[in-house]
């Protein structure tokens, strides 16, 4: 009986290369008629120990530690889109190209890959002006939503773009000459619109005060239907350390004491009515709800859905 040889490929084919990046990411959800769009703009690394205050670098070591983490933490930066139904609001820019190349600066590409131009953006809302929320305000010289009313609180404009020092003595110049760079186009447009507390931005979107981290940052409360969504923006920076230890600070904080204040008061409220937050540097999406936990708290993530129950999900009988 003779033998037969195996079957062999005539040749060996190289394994696939590594692609080694992530695709443009956006996640959608429903807010009652609202449609949310979470923008990925990439993440940034930070050493934590370096920058978190009242605190130790062996505490934030260890709390990092409890989630299997170590220095430096990759932070995602989170932009959110709404979609009324009559507007286009975006909440916050992402960094742009301020960081440098491989950091940040993916928004654009999550905005296209989710189904938008920039120049649909109706109205650009801004938490605050550090560069990691309005550095995607410009792509070089150009205005990055060249259609968009730019709408920040009226005391953010004030003290990063006004000629008062007050309490200034202690902020990296830098910040202010990337502020003038993001904000001044708009304004010289006539494209820049200040809000003050509580104003209403577009029906369904609202600001309120959560000054400390900057002197006129702010949280969205987002409603429609009955649902609710907090974007808090800044009012946490390290999950893994804040959630458990709402007390720390960051060296980025104008007024840290005023910044831990708004931090214990956003989370007291959110883990009592059971609030959906959305939150700029918790782990893309960044979204999810917060609850009791000792004298801390733990993050509860937003369940997934994959979208198709959303046809007919808001359809009423007529």
């Amino acid at each position: 009986m003779l033998a037969i040889a195996p079957l062999l490929p005539s040749a060996v084919h190289a394994a696939a290369p590594q692609v080694r990046t992530q695709a443009p990411g956006f996640h959608r959800m429903l807010l009652g008629d609202f449609e949310v769009t979470v923008l990925s703009d990439g993440t940034v690394p930070q050493t934590v120990r370096e920058v978190a205050t009242r605190t130790t670098p062996e505490r934030v070591k260890d709390l990092l530690a409890r989630d299997h983490l170590e220095d430096p933490v990759e932070l995602s930066i989170n932009a959110f889109l709404i979609n009324t139904g009559t507007s286009l609001v975006l909440v916050d820019t992402g960094v742009g190209g301020f960081f440098g190349p491989g950091v940040g600066g993916q928004l654009q590409q999550g905005l296209r890959a989710a189904g938008y131009q920039p120049e649909q953006i109706d109205v650009v809302l801004l938490t605050h002006i550090h560069s990691d929320h309005s550095g995607g305000l410009m792509s070089t010289t150009r205005r990055a939503f060249p259609n968009a009313i730019l709408q920040v609180h009226a005391r953010e404009v004030d003290f990063w773009l006004g000629r008062e020092d007050t309490a200034k003595g202690a902020v990296d110049p830098k910040y202010f000459e990337e502020a003038r760079a993001m904000v001044e186009p708009y304004r010289a447009a006539g494209k820049l619109k200040p809000f003050g507390n509580g104003d209403a931005i577009v029906p369904g979107i609202r600001a309120t005060p959560t000054p400390g981290h900057t002197p006129g940052h702010s949280a969205f409360v987002v409603e429609s239907r009955g649902q609710r969504l907090v974007l808090w923006g800044d009012l946490m920076h390290f999950g893994s350390v804040q959630l458990r230890e709402p007390a720390v600070t960051v060296a980025y904080d104008v007024d840290e004491r005023a910044a831990a204040f708004q931090r214990a008061r956003a989370f007291t409220e959110a883990a009592k009515r059971g609030d959906l937050v959305g939150l700029a540097h918790m782990p893309f999406p960044g979204l999810g709800r917060l609850g009791a936990e000792g004298k801390g708290y733990r993050w509860i993530p937003a369940n997934y859905s994959s979208g198709q129950r959303w046809q007919g999900a808001n359809v009423t009988a007529e």
